[in-house]
């Protein structure tokens, strides 16, 4: 009896649907500029960037979307995802003082599905375009078995750059500086799993427009501050607001001996948060331990400057003041 003759198609693994993929990426992508591309990587022009910077070092930032991509997945939209997979790396990158240079991505699929990759990729380009960061390359990884056929994972890597004496790390800040908000976009990509968890099918597809919003990105907004002389050493802390949310991202960047003290009332909340607390039956400090609650990014600034901060801010997205460093014991106080 002949053995059944198996090739690498037959077990899933398309490399024409790889290649066809490839000539999407070009297509979508002309204007990549960069020095060189060989047959396994790609080259950037460091130097040519790097010399506007004074001491310069390079930041990284590693991200994915999380379990949004079940929702995007389950309604079958997926431009916004590829959205959130640069904006939770750029987002990163710019909460550290540095500018993001280029970005490139990873996508792990249980079958290589070209309409629906594309738009994923479609999001990335139109991200990348609002953070005015390049894509430098990436991977695209066809993995039967692992995933189901239309199932797939995201995950992005960036690199960013700054000026030693412009980093931003949380060293500086002190008693009286106060809190400014960046409003968020709605769930941006985190506490997906608990969504999931309370939400039925039906309610998915309701809430739909709300979950699937994209995550703002602040590169526009942050770079615009941090380039100006007058404002960049003024800004004394930058909390990226995603998993762990306030009282994770805060209490990372708040040096010992103090705390700080933020007013509930000071910003609208989103209805969306509040359907969530609600359907979960859970207390305010697991919201504001797992979501944004309408606030994506915050900046510690100098008491003295918060108003023209705030005015320079206001041009890219609604700003809210929301709390005041304090010395205390306690990290994080809500009132």
């Amino acid at each position: 009896m002949d053995r059944e003759k198996l090739t690498y198609k037959s077990c899933g693994v398309d490399i024409k649907k790889g290649e066809d993929l490839v000539d999407v990426i070009k297509k979508l992508f002309p204007e990549r500029r960069i020095e060189r591309v060989s047959a396994f990587g790609s080259f950037f022009p460091l130097k040519r960037v790097i010399e506007k910077y004074k001491n310069p070092l390079l930041v990284s930032s590693c991200d994915g979307v999380g379990t949004k991509l079940k929702i995007a997945q389950y309604l079958n939209y997926h431009r916004s995802v590829g959205i959130d997979l640069v904006a939770m790396n750029v987002n990163d990158i710019i909460s550290l003082g540095a500018t993001p240079l280029f970005f490139s991505d990873y996508i792990a699929c249980g079958r290589l599905n070209i309409l629906i990759l594309r738009e994923v990729l479609i999001g990335i380009k139109k991200a990348l375009r609002e953070a005015s960061c390049l894509l430098i390359g990436g991977e695209t990884a066809e993995m039967p078995g692992m995933y189901e056929k239309d199932e797939y994972d995201l995950a992005g890597f960036c690199l960013g750059v700054v000026s030693r004496e412009k980093i931003i790390d949380g060293r500086g800040i002190r008693e009286g500086n106060l809190l400014v908000g960046l409003a968020s976009n709605g769930l941006h990509s985190n506490g997906f799993s608990l969504v999931r968890r309370v939400f039925s099918k039906k309610e998915i597809k309701y809430y739909a427009q709300q979950l699937l919003k994209p995550t703002r990105i602040y590169v526009r907004a942050i770079c615009n501050l941090l380039n100006n002389k007058r404002y960049f050493s003024k800004v004394k802390g930058v909390a990226h607001i995603t998993g762990g949310a306030f009282y994770s991202k805060l209490t990372k960047i708040i040096p010992s001996g103090y705390g700080v003290i933020l007013e509930k009332e000071s910003w609208p909340v989103p209805k969306i948060f509040k359907v969530i607390q609600e359907k979960a039956n859970i207390d305010d400090r697991e919201m504001y331990s797992v979501f944004n609650m309408g606030i994506g990014m915050i900046l510690i600034v100098n008491r003295k400057d918060v108003k023209k901060i705030v005015n320079t801010l206001q041009r890219f997205c609604p700003v809210y003041l929301i709390g005041e460093v304090a010395k205390t014991k306690e990290k994080i106080k809500f009132v």
